[in-house]
């Protein structure tokens, strides 16, 4: 076969289709060239899921007519620095582009116009690329004093065979949609409008610079509810630095959408991400939940690589264990600080779930003279004054017409004094009233109502006691009668060798059995009899995926939370007043009380006022 060189048009073909994989990616491109740019306000266009028409307008630095005929050619960028040896340093890169491939990608692939105005200049200009027919640049109209106007129509027209995997325009747009709430999210100082179709879909002013105005941002794109339930990270290790955002666990989501992570103000996706956040929550999320975040790294740019693919969608660190680690320690570290806290989102299912659907009749009272005097569900409620029946009225649920805490009755003086104790309304989770279905206990705070589940609750209690004494004690080894040879692949078990001092820590005691083959001598007591070969293979399986041995350490949590569940305080139990309080204050010094072990709230809190509105007093 004869070697040929390919013609130009062809060439840039093949480049777009790294580059444009989609109109989703062609915003992209834009959208960072605008934001390098200096821009502080873009607007995006978007006609028939963007294979029609995409309009990217920007109030950024601008170009000159003669940046403007080199902006479409291959490999043109301002966006790399010389360094001192003369030589443009591809190590140290500090903007979202720097290939110089995005505008003549789609140029060759959709008809472009680029018109843009200098900052400055008196005149604006304007150069048209089709299907990689470049045409001279000549002046244009431009309202704005500076910066860029891109429009691309008729997205892959030049590739006919591109069109034919492109999605819905539906899906498309819904696409073009994620991405432009990514770049949003990376970069708040920025304003952003998308209109899709003609209709509204995004309105977000610029937000002040910091950790306040960071948030914000994410309210007005993930939602009010993620901003109530964020808890703040903001840690550094050896030069990197942490910060963002966090759902509470019992905020959690069916899938891991709601994951973010930055890189330097680039949106990037990252396998390590997922598996850091999957270990950071191991303690409080079901497998099947995920939480969410938006997490914020900034690192010298010489210890990340961010020339790993041409759509700049990934990244390869230099030391990605520091980075895990960095991650997951920032992410327990908050979630303790969050102490008892539990999402705003189970009050409000509360609340919805009390407000009568669809015109339903409210249950009738029960018949107290006909003998139905232990109606479940009714309550204590002693303010009848007629022929002596309130005694009676007093007996319906046992512990609804018991003494308030704050109050004891003295014998001697047949009457109530108050007792020189502690307000116990002026703790978060208030003064224990009753126990309901000798299941929920029923507490008073200064200006609500909470209801705790008092066996997740206790369950949590217990799980956090015994994992402080495996943290303090290590774990305990069980040598097997006949040390177990694990045939692996040879990588496998290069990387399962190599993490024998971490698993040695967990209980699992190991070496290498040479090549493709490791040798397991002990195994942590608490899992008795255990499927060591399929244990081993999960491991060599975590380590391949995510650096990490989370298989034993999820084994030993499962363990320690059945163990919990089993040696915590039953539903049914019926607890005294003390007994009560004594789990609440417990709860409110213990760190993650306010979920189970699987993502669930342990209490719901009813403020007053909310209260109110369902009896219509407000």
């Amino acid at each position: 076969m004869t070697i040929r060189r390919l013609p130009p048009e062809v060439v840039n073909r093949i480049a777009a289709g790294e580059v444009v994989e989609r109109p989703a990616s062609a915003v992209k491109e834009l959208v960072e060239n605008a934001i390098d740019a200096g821009a502080t306000r873009v607007e995006i266009e978007v006609d028939g899921g963007g294979l029609t028409r995409i309009l990217v307008a920007d109030d950024g630095a601008g170009m000159t007519p003669e940046e403007l005929g080199l902006a479409v050619e291959r490999h043109a960028t301002s966006k790399l620095a010389v360094g001192e040896d003369g030589v443009l340093d591809l190590l140290r890169i500090s903007t979202l582009g720097f290939r110089g491939e995005a505008l003549p990608s789609i140029g060759s692939v959709a008809r472009l116009t680029l018109s843009a105005r200098a900052r400055g200049a008196a005149d604006a200009w304007s150069i048209k690329v089709e299907g990689g027919d470049v045409s001279r640049t000549h002046p244009a109209p431009f309202s704005a004093s500076s910066g860029a106007r891109v429009e691309v129509r008729d997205l892959f027209y030049a590739t006919p065979a591109r069109l034919k995997f492109m999605k819905s325009e539906r899906s498309e747009s819904l696409a073009i949609a994620d991405e432009v709430r990514r770049q949003s999210m990376a970069h708040p100082a920025v304003g952003f409008s998308l209109d899709i179709d003609g209709r509204k879909v995004l309105r977000l002013a610029p937000e002040h610079i910091g950790p306040q105005g960071r948030l914000a941002r994410l309210s007005a794109v993930l939602g009010r509810d993620f901003h109530d339930n964020a808890i703040e990270i903001d840690q550094e290790r050896d030069g990197v630095r942490l910060s963002g955002y966090a759902g509470l666990p019992t905020y959690n989501r069916g899938n891991a959408a709601h994951q973010h992570l930055f890189v330097n103000g680039r949106p990037v996706r990252d396998r390590l991400l997922q598996g850091a956040l999957r270990g950071a929550y191991a303690d409080f999320l079901a497998r099947d939940r995920h939480p969410a975040a938006a997490l914020y790294l900034e690192l010298d740019p010489t210890y990340v690589d961010v020339n790993v693919h041409p759509a700049k969608a990934e990244v390869r660190f230099r030391d990605p264990a520091l980075v895990r680690g960095l991650i997951v320690g920032g992410l327990r570290h908050a979630l303790a600080g969050a102490g008892h806290r539990a999402s705003t989102t189970a009050a409000i299912d509360a609340l919805d779930r009390f407000r009568p659907q669809g015109g339903a009749q409210p249950p009738q009272a029960p018949s107290y003279f006909s003998g139905a005097r232990n109606a479940p569900g009714w309550s204590g409620w002693t303010g009848y004054s007629g022929g002596g029946l309130a005694p009676a009225f007093a007996q319906v649920l046992p512990g609804l017409s018991e003494t308030s805490a704050r109050h004891e009755t003295d014998p001697a003086l047949g009457f109530a004094e108050p007792a020189p104790v502690v307000d116990l309304e002026s703790f978060p989770l208030g003064a224990a009233r009753a126990q309901v279905h000798e299941t929920y206990i029923v507490a008073q705070t200064r200006d609500g109502v909470v209801i705790v589940d008092q066996h997740a609750a206790h369950e949590r209690l217990v799980y956090e006691q015994m994992k402080h004494q495996l943290d303090e004690g290590g774990v305990a080894r069980q040598a097997l009668l006949l040390p177990e040879v694990v045939e692996l692949d040879p990588s496998d078990a290069d990387r399962v060798a190599g993490k024998a001092d971490e698993l040695a820590k967990l209980g699992l005691v190991l070496e290498a059995f040479g090549p493709g083959a490791v040798l397991v001598r002990e195994a942590p007591a608490l899992l008795g009899d255990t499927d060591i070969s399929g244990l081993v293979r999960d491991i060599a399986d975590d380590l391949a995926e995510n650096g990490a041995a989370l298989a034993l350490a999820e084994r030993l949590q499962q363990v320690c939370s059945t163990m919990a569940c089993h040696g915590s305080v039953r539903a049914g139990r019926r607890l005294t007043a003390a007994e009560m309080n004594a789990l609440l204050r417990q709860m409110e010094a213990t760190p993650h009380s306010g979920q189970c072990n699987h993502g669930r709230p342990t209490y719901v809190e009813l403020k007053l006022a909310d209260i109110e509105r369902l009896f219509g007093r407000r």
